[in-house]
């Protein structure tokens, strides 16, 4: 299962840790103190380090565990501040518009988009890992399916808004209060400026990110495997649909409001909460390209 939003942020947050404190090959990365730096519960961050193992960034240490393997110098940078961003989104694009076809081969896109090595490995990592492309058995890699039509984007939201409000009232519900303070604190970064500047891609993950972060306190294993697959769908047509950033504030402004209603205990105001902003905000992005929309 490709790995979900709130594990992509928390491992990148865990590369920034180790840049920040210097930390050379070889230093122990002990689960609860990231955990406590970060403010998220250690499930997450347990998720995180097994992604960054995958991608060479960390490994097993010999008495459990994990530590660094990487110099500083040689540690990834997220894929916004490096020179593959603009090369994604016209991949993004061009498979959103049928112009790629299911599977290709990494010699047709580093010759089709003029990608070097690095640029290739690192599109073809953040998109393995987003998970809308698996590598062939031997060869070649192939997409997967996404949402590309209006019916199938507005059928999403219906799906949304059906599971998510009542996941809040699921009788498994159990709040993460670091986890939710957390992506509550990433939402108010947004409203208090950051909203601005960031690329569609990484608001689409720092808003799935608030979205899937609640339903993984349900407790129900069928809705948050549910969100996720809908929230990989329809990843592509979300750049595209993105709102003017004037909007999309108020809609961040919301999420604060819900994850303040579940930290003070009003689950039912909560889920109402919650429900509003997915109808709203579903309609606003289904008419948003509408002839007269």
């Amino acid at each position: 299962m490709a790995p979900t939003a709130l594990t992509r942020q928390i491992a990148a947050r865990i590369v920034d840790y180790i840049r920040t404190e210097q930390a050379p090959p070889g230093t122990r990365l002990v689960e609860r103190t990231l955990a406590e730096h970060l403010r998220v519960s250690r499930s997450p961050v347990r998720s995180a380090l097994r992604l960054l193992e995958d991608e060479g960034v960390v490994g097993v240490a010999e008495r459990g565990g994990y530590t660094v393997l990487r110099p500083v110098e040689e540690l990834p940078t997220p894929a916004a501040d490096d020179d593959t961003e603009e090369l994604y989104l016209r991949i993004a694009a061009d498979r959103l518009d049928g112009k790629l076809p299911d599977r290709v081969t990494e010699n047709g896109l580093a010759r089709d988009y003029g990608l070097t090595p690095g640029q290739l490995a690192r599109i073809l990592r953040r998109i393995n890992a987003e998970g809308w492309i698996e590598r062939l058995p031997g060869y070649g890699w192939e997409f997967q399916p996404m949402l590309t039509s209006l019916r199938s984007y507005e059928d999403s939201y219906r799906f949304r808004l059906a599971i998510e409000p009542t996941a809040i009232l699921e009788p498994s519900f159990a709040l993460d209060r670091k986890a939710v303070e957390a992506v509550r604190d990433q939402q108010q970064e947004l409203v208090d400026g950051r909203i601005w500047t960031v690329s569609n891609a990484e608001l689409f993950d720092l808003n799935s990110t608030f979205h899937e972060t609640i339903m993984e306190c349900s407790g129900n294993t069928f809705f948050i495997d549910g969100l996720r697959r809908v929230d990989r769908l329809r990843r592509l047509i979300e750049y595209r649909r993105s709102l003017a950033r004037d909007r999309a504030i108020i809609r961040c402004r919301e999420h604060v409001e819900i994850a303040d209603l579940l930290l003070a205990g009003e689950r039912r105001e909560a889920a109402d909460a919650l429900r509003h902003h997915l109808g709203t905000v579903g309609a606003e992005k289904v008419t948003k390209n509408r002839p007269g929309g």
